[in-house]
């Protein structure tokens, strides 16, 4: 495992640390808050629900709401499948796929650490190839 990926790890048990003390309600709010405690430089939460169901979205609030399940990469992946898949299965894991990185404006291949806690998917998601500095 990468620094990065430890990092990933550290910043979604932070989310789900905040979440059993805070509640679904109140934590959804903060990690949809694009100038919260769980936005930093290009890392972010955000959760789906079992269905696929963008549920909060640290960047994007248009995000919200919006149903992702069939949503795939440029190389065609139905990644939030196997975001879905890997959490109902494991309980938590690694996804690889590609996204569009904002700054750079090309997609870029990315990993997300997801976590499953209750009806919930607590996910972050780090460029492979972007090395960022210390969060934590």
């Amino acid at each position: 495992m990468t620094r990065e990926q430890e990092k990933g790890m550290k910043w979604v048990e932070k989310a789900i640390d905040f979440y059993k003390a805070s509640g679904k309600e109140i934590a959804l709010a903060e990690f949809a808050h694009p100038r919260g405690q769980f936005v930093k430089d290009q890392r972010y939460i955000f959760v789906l629900d079992l269905n696929g169901i963008m549920l909060a979205h640290g960047i994007n609030e248009k995000y919200v709401g919006k149903d992702f399940l069939e949503l795939k990469d440029s190389d065609g992946k139905s990644f939030i499948r196997e975001i879905l898949e890997t959490a109902k299965t494991k309980g938590s894991g690694w996804v690889d796929y590609k996204w569009y990185h904002p700054v750079n404006k090309e997609d870029r291949p990315k990993t997300v650490y997801v976590q499953k806690i209750d009806d919930i998917v607590v996910c972050s998601g780090i460029y492979q190839d972007i090395v960022e500095v210390d969060l934590l």
